[in-house]
């Protein structure tokens, strides 16, 4: 399958390209002009886009969708909600009307019933209507809402749904390798659950 990723030059969406392009699948990596493109595996496809921006034939030829991107931390408000909320918004509406036949949301902890008053609130509320336009849309979906990220790779033993502690750690490698099993699979479809590292 051809699976594009978006957000393929971040910290997990990264891990997710080097995953899949070691299996038989092929991932293309969405990504900005002014991304450093380096890091992504030889010969992985490319595809130049612009979330805040995006021009609609973005999944053209595409079997999957991996929203795996994110404003970051420091971009304020504006900004998460131009790629956070609506970038991911209008990357479903445009697969929806590509034929893609799965999407899958990398969200967070907090997206399901977001606090406004937190200090992630406005990232959350973004997160959490990006995730119900994607429900909405009638487009096979998986939801990754993991807790606190870390940057290791993971041992790839990780829990799923109500057994996640909220206050655990969800290594970056094992998000990633969440992700690359609701891509490619459909064990995962139709669902939206917690996930964090078990060790």
């Amino acid at each position: 399958m051809k699976i594009l990723i978006a957000g393929a030059t971040g910290d997990t969406g990264l891990r997710l390209t080097r995953q899949l392009s070691k299996t038989e699948h092929e991932p293309i990596a969405m990504h900005r002009a002014s991304s450093d493109i380096s890091g992504l595996p030889e010969g992985v496809a490319r595809r130049e886009a612009d979330l805040t921006a995006l021009k609609g034939d973005e999944c053209d030829g595409v079997d999957v969708v991996v929203f795996a991107a994110g404003s970051g931390g420091d971009t304020g408000a504006e900004m998460t909600d131009k790629v956070d909320r609506d970038g991911a918004r209008r990357l479903v509406d445009i697969a929806g009307e590509a034929g893609v036949k799965r999407f899958v949301m990398l969200s967070s902890i907090g997206a399901g019933d977001p606090d406004p008053d937190s200090e992630l609130g406005h990232y959350l509320e973004a997160k959490h209507d990006a995730d119900e336009h994607l429900i909405a849309s009638g487009l096979a979906y998986t939801i990754v809402r993991p807790v606190a990220l870390t940057d290791d790779d993971g041992s790839r033993n990780v829990r799923l749904g109500d057994e996640v502690d909220p206050q655990g750690k969800a290594a970056r490698g094992d998000v990633a390798a969440v992700l690359a099993r609701a891509a490619t699979g459909p064990e995962l479809e139709g669902r939206v659950f917690l996930m964090e590292s078990a060790g």
